[in-house]
C-alpha cells in the first residue's frame, strides 16, 4: 500500500515540478490565440480553464485508464511504475506539446503539424494514420460502454431493448452523430462538467473502497518479477497495454479541439498537462484495484480489462447507489471520448481536404462516412462479426506508434526554437523501442509469425533497440543538416 501512496505523491509532485520544467522549456507567451483570432462560433470558441481542463480530461480518458490500467494489473503492482513515470515524462509531454503546438499553428490537427516539423510525407502517412486511429478508437468507445450498459441493465433485472447491446449502441452512436456535427460548445461544453464529476466520483469512490473494505495492495519491492498468470512478457506488453493510462498517441488527435479553444497559452500547463497527470491518478487507482482485490489468476478469469471487471470491482468496492455512481463514470469516460474521436477524424479531414467547417454542408459531407463506417465496425462487432479484442490490441499498437511520432515532431519544434530537444527525444527514442518491440511480438503484428515457440524475445528485445538508436541517430543526423525553421512553421507565428 505504500508504494501506491507513493506513486500519487509522485504523480501529484510531478504536475508542479516537472510539468512547470515543460512549460519552461516551450515558452509560452501573451500572443493570440486562434481562438481569438479565428473564432468561428464552431471549432474555435473561447472557453473557460475549468471547462477546459474538464473536457480535455474527459477526451483523453475512455476506457484506457480502466479497462487498460485493469489489463495491466495482471503484471503485478509493477505497473505502478509505468504508470507513474510514463505519465511524468512521457504523457503530460506528449499532451502539452501536442496542444500547444497545435495552438502555435492555428489550431491545425496534429497530422498537419507532424507535416510542418517531420515534412510533406510524414504528414500524408499521418493524415491516414490519424483518421484510421480515430476511426477505430470511436468504435471502441462505442461498443465499450453499450457493452456495460447492456451489462448494468441485465444485472439489475431490466428485460427488452435495456438488455440488448445493439439498442445502446445505436443511441450511442446517433449521440456520437449529433455531437459531431453541433458547434463545441452546443453540447460537448454543456454536458461535459457533469460527466466530469461523475469521472472523479468514481475514481475517488473505489480508491475508498479499497481502503475502506480492508483489500491490501500489494508493494512494488515484493513483486519485482513477472507475474503475470499467462507468462506474458513485460516488455513491452506492459507499456501497449496501459496506453491511456501513461501515454497514448490518442491524445494528441483531442488536444488540437482545446487548442482552438485557449484564451490564453499559459492555460496549457493545467489544460494539457494537468488533464494527463489526472488520468494517471485515474489509471494507478483502477490498477490498484486490480491487484488488491484480485489474484492475476481471477482478474484474467474475469475478462481484465472488461466491462465484468468494472462492475465487480465497483460492486465490491462501493456497492449500491455507489455501483450506479461509478458505472455511470465508466460509462462516461468512453462515451466523451468517443464523440471528440470522431469529431478529431472530421476536422482531420476538413485540414486536409481543406473544408470550411463553418458551413454545415460540409460538415455533414465529412460526418455522414466517418459516423458510417464505425457504425459497421460498431455492428459488426455486436452481431459477433468482427472481434473486439482485435480492434483494441490493433488500436493500442496504433495508438502507441502515434506518440512516437509526435514526440519526434515535438523534438524538431524544440530544434528550431534552439531549445532542450531532449526533453521530448528521450521519450520518443524510448516509444520507438516499444513500438517495434511489440511489432516484433504481437500476435496480431510479426509475431504470428515469429512465435513458434513462445515469444520470441531473443530476436524482437534486440530489434527493438537498435530500431529506437536508428531513429534517434537519424534525428540527430537530421537537425545537423537543418538551421532554418521549416516554412509553413511561421503559420501561428
Amino acid at each position: 500500500m505504500f508504494s501506491f501512496l507513493l506513486c500519487l505523491v509522485i504523480l501529484i509532485l510531478g504536475y508542479f515540478l516537472y510539468g512547470k520544467v515543460v512549460e519552461n522549456t516551450f515558452g509560452p507567451d501573451d500572443r493570440e490565440t486562434p481562438a481569438v483570432r479565428i473564432n468561428d462560433g464552431v471549432d474555435y470558441v473561447v472557453l473557460p480553464q475549468w471547462k477546459l481542463f474538464m473536457i480535455q480530461l474527459l477526451n483523453i480518458a475512455g476506457l484506457g485508464p480502466i479497462f487498460g490500467a485493469l489489463s495491466g494489473a495482471l503484471w503485478g503492482p509493477m505497473v505502478f511504475l509505468w504508470i507513474t513515470f510514463g505519465t511524468i515524462f512521457a504523457g503530460g509531454v506528449h499532451d502539452y506539446f501536442s496542444g500547444m503546438l497545435s495552438a502555435r499553428n492555428d489550431g491545425v490537427s496534429i497530422s498537419e503539424i507532424s507535416g510542418i516539423y517531420l515534412g510533406g510525407a510524414m504528414k500524408n502517412v499521418m493524415r491516414v494514420f490519424s483518421v484510421v486511429l480515430l476511426v477505430m478508437v470511436g468504435t471502441v468507445f462505442a461498443v465499450g460502454p453499450a457493452g456495460l450498459l447492456q451489462l448494468l441493465c441485465k444485472n439489475n433485472g431490466a428485460a427488452g431493448l435495456l438488455s440488448n447491446k445493439m439498442f445502446w449502441l445505436i443511441l450511442i452512436l446517433v449521440y456520437y452523430f449529433i455531437a459531431t456535427f453541433l458547434s463545441i460548445d452546443k453540447i460537448i461544453g454543456k454536458i461535459y462538467p457533469v460527466f466530469g464529476i461523475c469521472l472523479i466520483i468514481m475514481a475517488v469512490g473505489v480508491a475508498m473502497g479499497i481502503f475502506t473494505k480492508g483489500y491490501q495492495i500489494p508493494e512494488i519491492w515484493n513483486n519485482l518479477s513477472n507475474i503475470h498468470p499467462q507468462g506474458t512478457p513485460i516488455w513491452s506488453f506492459m507499456f501497449i497495454t496501459v496506453a491511456c493510462g501513461a501515454i497514448s498517441g490518442f491524445h494528441a488527435t483531442q488536444s488540437p479541439l482545446m487548442a482552438r479553444c485557449l484564451k490564453s497559452e499559459k492555460q496549457g500547463h493545467m489544460v494539457f498537462y494537468g488533464a494527463m497527470i489526472s488520468e494517471g491518478i485515474i489509471a494507478l487507482i483502477w490498477a490498484a484495484a486490480g491487484c488488491s482485490i484480485y489474484t492475476g489468476k481471477e482478474l484474467l478469469e474475469l475478462g481484465a480489462g472488461g466491462p465484468t471487471a468494472v462492475y465487480d470491482i465497483c460492486s465490491k468496492t462501493m456497492g449500491g447507489l455507489g455501483i450506479a455512481l461509478a458505472m455511470l463514470g465508466v460509462i462516461a469516460c468512453p462515451i466523451t471520448s468517443g464523440d471528440t474521436a470522431f469529431r478529431s477524424a472530421r476536422l482531420v479531414l476538413a485540414d486536409w481536404l481543406h473544408l470550411d467547417q463553418k458551413s454545415w454542408k460540409n460538415r455533414l459531407l465529412l460526418c455522414i462516412p466517418v459516423l458510417g463506417i464505425g457504425a459497421v465496425l460498431g455492428i459488426g462487432n455486436a452481431l459477433g462479426k468482427i472481434d473486439y479484442n482485435i480492434i483494441w490490441r490493433y488500436f493500442s499498437w496504433t495508438n502507441q506508434t502515434l506518440a512516437m511520432i509526435v514526440l519526434w515532431a515535438a523534438s524538431m519544434f524544440l530544434f528550431y526554437e534552439k531549445k532542450n530537444y531532449w526533453i521530448t527525444a528521450a521519450p520518443a527514442t524510448f516509444m520507438t523501442a516499444v513500438s517495434i518491440t511489440y511489432f516484433m511480438l504481437g500476435n496480431e503484428c510479426l509475431g504470428q509469425f515469429l512465435n513458434k515457440d513462445g515469444y520470441n524475445t531473443a530476436l524482437a528485445y534486440p530489434v527493438g533497440i537498435i530500431a529506437a538508436a536508428l531513429f534517434l541517430g537519424i534525428f540527430l543526423y537530421s537537425i545537423k543538416k537543418r538551421d532554418v525553421k521549416p516554412q509553413y512553421e511561421t503559420l501561428g507565428n
